[in-house]
């Protein structure tokens, strides 16, 4: 009898459209894998994995429990998200980028991408909002990429926020390729010199407050965002706060950062996730992730046509803001090519200020598309 339930059961997956919620599960199970085997940002990889095998059971429970999740920490307030960026903020040194200034170019020029994909996006059929929310998968930044998405109401949130964290942990495997195809062996062989110059700490501590009044008055939409960055960084310089700033970038961040994966989780159900937009949203953020990484790259080979120090143009491709893999990436390159070449303070300068640059290209994004709307 029980032999006849189970064959009952069995028969129930595959019929109608149950095929669907099977492939999810083997979709999840790939999230586990990569997470696990593959040790792509498992914090992330893992929660989202399993959350997908939860809402995708029959008559799943947890599917109650994690859409709670999803209205009170993203869909509402955006509160993961913005939490989530204390973290990453409390985890930042900026004194790479401040002592040598002009990186913060290659962090603007890498989110060429965004607004490449954005006009892409847009010839594929895509509404604005969606267009918008598709493109801000290319600043390789999970919490601007839900933000933006959720902010404007887009209709693909699941493939955008999956996308997004996606190509996160996909930047070891992505990004060499696209700097080895657009940059010669001798280019990736450029020494470039730290002065390794202090930089006071009233610097430090005024650093985060200026840049937040000044995208306050730049991009008023991205303030929410770059706040809580910056609040993050000044917690980490003020001095005061030690033990705080370990907690935001330890316990809170690997906190957020599991209920943020098992959230996102919630909107990646067969029906909404298993759909033809899903396949072209990914392959258009790979777009956008693809031209972030070659404007980067292309800016400091232009750069070198005038400059008497070179640039080894690796480091242009750190201008994403998938802090710190994207810099780690550049410097096991320029080590690969020369064991003596180090380049990963110069890589860590440029990625702080993609990590910038992407909140305000988000912040851009929202200010336009709205004004449209």
């Amino acid at each position: 009898m029980n032999f006849e339930i189970l064959l009952d059961g069995i028969k129930e997956l595959f019929s109608g459209d149950n095929w669907k919620m099977m492939v999810m599960w083997i979709i999840g199970g790939v999230l586990i894998f990569l997470a696990i085997k593959k040790e792509m940002e498992p914090t992330l990889l893992l929660p989202m994995g399993f959350g997908a095998i939860l809402v995708n059971l029959p008559d799943s429970g947890a599917a109650d429990v994690i859409d709670a999740l999803f209205d009170i920490g993203i869909n509402y307030h955006e509160l993961f998200p913005l939490i989530l960026f204390i973290g990453i903020g409390a985890m930042i040194d900026f004194e790479p980028l401040l002592t040598n200034p002009k990186l913060m170019l290659f962090g603007a020029a890498a989110q060429f991408g965004i607004f490449f994909t954005l006009c892409v996006a847009s010839l594929f059929g895509f509404e604005l909002k969606d267009a918008a929310s598709i493109a801000i998968i290319g600043a390789a930044d999970g919490p601007t990429a839900i933000f933006v998405a959720n902010t404007l109401n887009s209709n693909y949130m699941a493939a955008i926020m999956v996308a997004a964290y996606s190509y996160m942990a996909l930047v070891p495997v992505v990004q060499p390729p696209i700097i080895k195809l657009c940059t010669t062996k001798k280019e990736r062989q450029i020494k470039m010199e730290y002065t390794g110059k202090k930089v006071s700490k009233l610097t430090k501590i005024l650093f985060p407050i200026i840049v937040t009044v000044i995208v306050g008055l730049v991009a008023p939409d991205a303030v929410a965002l770059i706040g809580f960055l910056m609040f993050g960084n000044l917690i980490r310089e003020c001095g005061v706060l030690n033990s705080l700033s370990e907690t935001a970038q330890k316990v809170l961040a690997n906190l957020i950062t599991i209920f943020l994966g098992i959230t996102i989780a919630s909107q990646m159900t067969a029906n909404e996730f298993l759909k033809v937009e899903t396949l072209v949203i990914i392959a258009l953020g790979l777009v956008a992730f693809v031209f972030d990484t070659f404007a980067g790259v292309m800016l400091a080979k232009f750069m070198n046509l005038f400059s008497k120090k070179k640039i080894n143009p690796m480091i242009g491709a750190a201008g994403i803001s998938a802090f710190p893999m994207s810099a780690r990436v550049v410097h096991k390159l320029g080590l690969e090519e020369d064991n003596t070449n180090f380049l990963l303070m110069h890589s860590i300068g440029v990625n702080v200020s993609g990590q910038i640059a992407s909140v305000i290209a988000g912040g851009l994004l929202l200010s336009v598309v709205q004004s449209i709307l």
